[in-house]
């Protein structure tokens, strides 16, 4: 048995898509200055948990603003013709 995914597409403004992604890159810069060695260990821990705490605290936030905007053109006309 094969499983069918289906991807919706939303309609985000620049600025809401920019929230979205900043806050990806600050986890993931987070979590890869914890996992690096470059720094020294007070220095890279502390900036990494604050990277990392303010990209997963802001996680719902930009949750939110994807669950709650509006589905694509495309995706309303397919809905309305079904």
């Amino acid at each position: 048995m094969h499983a069918i995914l289906v991807m919706n597409k939303r309609i985000l403004s620049i600025p809401q898509l920019l929230f979205i992604v900043g806050t990806r890159a600050m986890l993931g810069a987070g979590v890869a200055l914890l996992a690096g060695g470059r720094l020294s260990e007070r220095t890279r821990r502390r900036a990494g948990l604050t990277l990392a705490l303010v990209g997963a605290a802001s996680t719902i936030p930009a949750a939110r603003i994807v669950a709650t905007s509006r589905p694509s053109l495309r995706e309303r006309l397919a809905a309305r013709f079904r």
